[in-house]
């Protein structure tokens, strides 16, 4: 059932500045606690600091803060691009467009097979520093245990008792010291004696005590045929008040001292993907000899206050309920069964938490499992997969007000560009540039996991989007002049390798797959001219022809790019009323598989508009039931989005229900969410936490449309809350409250300036300090232009039965740069 709370509210109150928001979660406090230690890595509480990474046991006998640096990787600098696979790349075309899938997918199984062949690896992992660990004799036995991740000020704590005394533990990774910081205390004076020591598992290694430091130096692990050369050190320096500090072998012994501060700091030889002339000894000292400057108070004081300056921007109040006395692990076990609005804010804010935790200006991206592994080999290497996992990471970014999280994307994109070339040129004789399915630190893009899963030349096509939504949110011209060379690379790119189809009637890419899918048994996906690979070219060359008109630059290049787009395929409604996923009808209804990669186009690049679009908005609904709903999280939090985009509010909510659940098993495709909040693909992926922090934004506001939709998916389960600064495109910012469903109040805070157009619930009459005209025609602000798609092609099979849209009105008004507009609902 599709659900749209669309009401009216009589209120008699006619004031025009309206401020509902800055003291509602006054009674909410943002922690995940808990009453016992982790057990395992997926109980352990993450912090992090855009470099730093840490994963807090809270163990009262043996503490384990497992430590991760983000530039320790497997491998060394060098690309993946195999020679002389041109030629077969177009013998596998030429066998698609005779009809031969069986045959184009064996040699291209053959030329690019699973195992990376001899010389050519097929990307590096991101790997483990090793472990800090604090051993306390006689704590085994303790009570009034608590264990805390307190994402309001980005600090995990633990406190317990023994024999009567009571010990405390304080651990953040600093923003602004660039070091991870420990503090001990305890109630009564001399009661802290433990050991402090450290431990890696990578085999090239050495540890060093001296006075008052121990040292822990090495390098990364070899993987396949290529060695380690990430050199690292790490540093713990201690400083004690009171007791005694002593080394033992290859231990620190701290002896009835009344407040230990342990300080951790680690650098890296990497200076680029392609320089590894760094000193890592050098950096971790220089690093902790500042840090050791500043007294412990005004450090977590400023690591705060620049941690807060980005999450302090969003609010989010979805009510309140018994819930939230127990602990985190008993509510996500509970939540499937039980109301508790909270978990859902607090979920929320944990992404938002996660992204400034794990991307930071001037660092690397997000990976796969943010900045938080134990291993040297993780699952998939947690390395950068581009065919929607990075992608996800950055769903939240814009939308939840953290624009700068966004910039190390855009770096490693510069990075790309310029290795992509050689995948373009080597592999498709092409202009631009291009990558796969995969990258890694050394900005690999060659084919990653062979002719099944990696001949897909379209990452860069999907990753490219991300400059120009956030010049669409931020409205920065000289931002689009910086990237403008990534953009046109790829439009080079795509009008060099497209191709007739077989009708001769579209430009298609060929040899592609739909991202990790088949169309025939025996697993047979290459094909041409996919659904998503059309609907990402179309967004490439769009975006190509307006950054060319903004700037003024590559007219002529620009018209035969427009040439080009003219000619790329539609998208169809296939025989079962579904959207094709393929230029051929080839779904199946049974199909229950992870990725639904053309519903692209619904989400994240809104080329489908239920407003625009009924029939496609139609086939979009039909396509999701027959996939299911439980499946592995970062796919049930990506179905979160499109349900949202939906209009069903119900639909997006059960979504998050089925993920804020535990997972089935750990390398099933169950999904669901760990203990810690973290994502279980199983396992651990973090794309899962930031698709449904995304997801829980569109539900509230949406616009991509041509419009600012005031809450376009509220669910039932939701009708009483408030949420400030989620941002949108044109540079708006939105504070709103609602009470049963129904908007009570709305202010508007435009950054940019320009015309602000709302879509609102058709009974809404909002009041306030500017007159609300009906909107007429298409909005005059250029970001919020609409993209014209065609008209879909449609089976005779098809059978559509009409998609219902609420009812509602479009009304507008023009804003200064600076101002806010504040509004409550008309009598």
């Amino acid at each position: 059932m599709r659900k749209l709370m669309l009401k009216t509210v009589l209120i008699i109150t006619v004031a025009f500045i309206v401020v509902p928001y800055n003291g509602l979660l006054a009674n909410q406090p943002l922690k995940l606690k808990y009453d016992k230690p982790a057990t395992e890595w997926n109980e352990a509480l993450p912090i992090g600091n855009g470099r730093l990474g840490a994963m807090i046991f809270g163990g009262p006998d043996k503490e384990q803060i497992q430590l991760n640096e983000e530039t320790i990787w497997a491998g060394e600098p060098g690309n993946n691009v195999p020679k002389n696979t041109h030629d077969n790349i177009l013998a596998i075309r030429k066998l698609l467009a005779e009809g031969k899938p069986r045959e184009a997918q064996d040699l291209s199984n053959a030329t690019f097979p699973r195992q990376a062949p001899e010389g050519l690896d097929y990307g590096m992992p991101y790997q483990t520093f090793g472990s800090l660990w604090l051993d306390f004799k006689g704590h085994d036995t303790y009570s009034d245990f608590h264990r805390e991740l307190d994402i309001q000020d980005a600090v995990a704590r633990t406190s317990y008792r023994v024999d009567g005394i009571q010990y405390q533990r304080e651990v953040f990774a600093s923003f602004t010291d660039d070091v991870v910081i420990i503090r001990l205390t305890s109630s009564q004076k001399n009661a802290l004696s433990f050991s402090v020591g450290l431990s890696t598992p990578h085999k090239v290694h050495a540890l060093n005590l001296t006075k008052n430091q121990m040292h822990l130096s090495g390098t990364s692990s070899s993987v396949d045929s290529k060695t380690g050369k990430v050199n690292f050190e790490g540093i713990v320096h201690p400083i004690l008040k009171g007791g005694q500090l002593t080394s033992d072998n290859d231990k620190f012994e701290i002896k009835n001292a009344d407040e230990v501060i342990l300080y951790v700091s680690i650098g890296t030889n990497f200076n680029k993907y392609n320089d590894l002339t760094g000193q890592p000894a050098l950096r971790a000292q220089t690093t902790l000899n500042n840090a050791l400057k500043v007294k412990y108070n005004k450090a977590l004081a400023k690591h705060s206050k620049r941690y807060q300056t980005f999450f302090n921007r969003v609010k989010l109040d979805l009510g309140t309920s018994a819930q939230a006395d127990k602990t985190t692990d008993v509510r996500v076990r509970e939540f499937a069964t039980t109301h508790d609005p909270e978990l859902v804010s607090l979920y929320f804010q944990f992404g938002r938490y996660l992204l400034i935790s794990s991307s930071q200006p001037g660092g690397q991206p997000a990976n796969l499992q943010g900045i938080w592994n134990e291993k040297l080999s993780p699952p998939w290497d947690s390395k950068y997969t581009v065919n929607i996992n990075t992608e996800m990471n950055y769903w939240p970014a814009e939308v939840t007000n953290l624009s700068e999280m966004h910039e190390p994307l855009f770096s490693m994109l510069e990075d790309l560009s310029v290795t992509g070339r050689e995948s373009a040129r080597e592999m498709y004789r092409a202009r631009g540039w291009n990558m796969h399915h995969n990258t890694d630190l050394w900005r690999i893009t060659g084919i990653v996991d062979g002719g099944y899963y990696g001949i897909w030349p379209m990452g860069g096509a999907w990753l490219s989007q991300h400059i120009w939504q956030h010049y669409l949110y931020n409205g920065q011209t000289s931002f689009l002049q910086k990237y403008y060379d990534i953009l046109k690379g790829k439009a080079l790119f795509y009008l060099d390798i497209l191709h007739e189809d077989r009708s001769g009637r579209w430009l298609v890419v060929s040899p592609s797959i739909s991202p990790e899918n088949s169309y025939l048994p025996g697993s047979i996906g290459v094909s041409a001219g996919t659904t998503m690979d059309n609907q990402l070219i179309f967004d490439v060359f769009h975006n190509f022809i307006q950054a060319s008109k903004i700037l003024n630059q590559d007219v002529s290049l620009a018209d035969s790019v427009k040439t080009a787009l003219d000619r790329l395929p539609p998208m169809q409604i296939g025989q079962h009323t579904q959207l094709q996923e393929w230029l051929e009808d080839l779904d199946k209804t049974t199909d229950k598989h992870r990725h639904i990669s053309h519903l692209y186009g619904l989400y994240p690049a809104g080329q489908i508009s239920p407003f625009r679009h009924p029939d496609l908005t139609e086939a979009a609904v039909n396509s999701l039931t027959y996939r299911g709903d439980k499946s592995t999280g970062w796919s049930m939090g990506w179905k979160v989005n499109w349900w949202a985009r939906l209009l069903d509010g119900n639909k997006a909510y059960k979504l998050i229900q089925e993920q804020l659940s535990p997972p089935l098993g750990e390398n099933g495709q169950g999904g669901g969410t760990y203990p810690n909040l973290l994502d279980a693909h199983p396992p651990f992926q973090i794309d899962g936490n930031f698709g449904c922090t995304s997801g829980i934004a569109e539900m509230l506001v949406q616009s991509y449309d041509g419009n600012i939709f005031i809450l376009p998916a509220l669910p039932d389960a939701l009708p009483k809350g408030s949420v400030s600064g989620l941002k949108t495109r044109g540079g708006f910012e939105i504070d709103m409250a609602w009470d049963n469903g129904i908007l009570t109040s709305l202010s508007v805070h435009s950054k940019s300036g320009g015309n602000c157009r709302l879509r609102l619930a058709e009974a809404t009459n909002l009041k306030g300090n500017v007159e609300l005209p009906t909107a007429q025609g298409e909005n005059a602000n250029p970001f919020f232009q609409v993209r014209e798609i065609k008209a879909p092609l449609k089976s005779e099979k098809a059978s559509l039965k009409g998609f219902t849209v609420p009812k509602t009105k479009l009304v507008e008004f023009d804003t200064k740069a600076g101002e806010r507009y504040a509004f409550v609902i008309q009598r």
